[in-house]
């Protein structure tokens, strides 16, 4: 089992930066692939990011060259750097964690969810 858990979100300026943190339990931290995504209201869950066990990372294009996702294997944490932000980057931001390996850019790939953290551009 794994717990995870968001921080980090706020309200944030078009053009400003934002840092998401993600904890997680455990002492596997390292075999799992994180994932980010991100849910604005009335609108499905959306792929934002995952960094694999080796820290290779994938963007979804819309945060592509703005976001950049990293992770501490010996802090149990994830990140995700978020910069140039838009309003439409406005949503709850959600890490999780998946044992498999891939392109895992749909949530069914993953095991473990947080809670989530609001992230609010204002224009």
């Amino acid at each position: 089992q794994v717990q995870l858990v968001e921080s980090g979100g706020g309200l944030v300026q078009a053009g400003g930066s934002l840092r998401l943190s993600c904890a997680a339990s455990g002492r596997t931290f390292a075999v799992y692939t994180m994932g980010w995504f991100r849910q604005a209201p009335g609108k499905e869950r959306e792929f934002v990011a995952f960094i694999s066990r080796s820290g290779s990372t994938t963007y979804a294009d819309s945060v592509k060259g703005r976001f950049t996702s990293s992770r501490d294997n010996a802090k149990n944490t994830v990140y995700l750097q978020m910069s140039s932000l838009q309003p439409e980057d406005t949503a709850v931001y959600y890490c999780a964690a998946a044992r498999g390996i891939g392109i895992l850019t749909t949530g069914r790939h993953y095991d473990y969810w947080g809670q989530g953290t609001q992230v609010t551009v204002s224009s």
